[in-house]
């Protein structure tokens, strides 16, 4: 799952939103650095990408892909079940995809801003760079239109040489769009179940 997925598992889960962003930018233990809460947010951040990354409905996308791409497909797939998320949110949340994203933009700020919850200090460069464009640029609602996938691919491919060949992961993405998205409407409900479950027995 990506950045929008994981902001609304941390709202389905009453989960810290700051701590299931920070993720993917923080090794280790999270309780040395932040809150408990935040560490919770964390933590389920793990498990949901352990989680997906683990289920069979994974594999069977993964499939669609042409063995020298399979390799970067996990990666393709998380933005993929972004743009899913986006293009039918309605039957996910309540209110719009807009308002979503302007009250998760100031509940990420705010915890980012009181230092009872987080040292902002210890905030990962790359992750305030990272979300600083992220809000700016509106990334979670261009997710509705495949076309953004495809820009969204492209820009991640070009951080290293090695990340090159992820841009060509979108023509099976086109290609087999329908496919996906039946395995996305099968597994998402399952993951925020799951996902509740553990915010539950993980004290959040």
């Amino acid at each position: 799952m990506n950045f929008l997925a994981h902001l609304h598992i941390a709202h389905s889960s009453q989960s810290s939103l700051l701590g299931n962003l920070l993720g993917d930018f923080v090794k280790g233990d999270p309780t040395k650095l932040y809150s408990q809460s935040v560490s919770n947010g964390i933590r389920l951040h793990r498990f949901v990408d352990s989680y997906t990354d683990s289920h069979p409905i994974m594999k069977e996308a993964k499939g669609f892909f042409p063995e020298q791409q399979r390799r970067f497909s996990g990666i393709a797939l998380d933005v993929m079940w972004d743009h899913y998320l986006a293009a039918n949110w309605q039957n996910y949340q309540k209110e719009s995809l807009s308002e979503f994203c302007r009250l998760a933009e100031h509940k990420v700020k705010s915890e980012q801003s009181h230092a009872n919850m987080v040292d902002a200090s210890e905030l990962p460069i790359r992750y305030l760079q990272m979300t600083s464009r992220m809000w700016q640029g509106r990334w979670l609602e261009s997710y509705r239109e495949l076309d953004n996938i495809e820009f969204a691919l492209q820009r991640m491919s070009q951080r290293s040489p090695r990340m090159g060949p992820l841009a060509d992961c979108f023509q099976p993405l086109s290609e087999h769009y329908l496919e996906f998205e039946r395995l996305f409407a099968q597994f998402y409900p399952e993951l925020l179940n799951v996902s509740r479950d553990f915010s539950v027995s993980s004290g959040n």
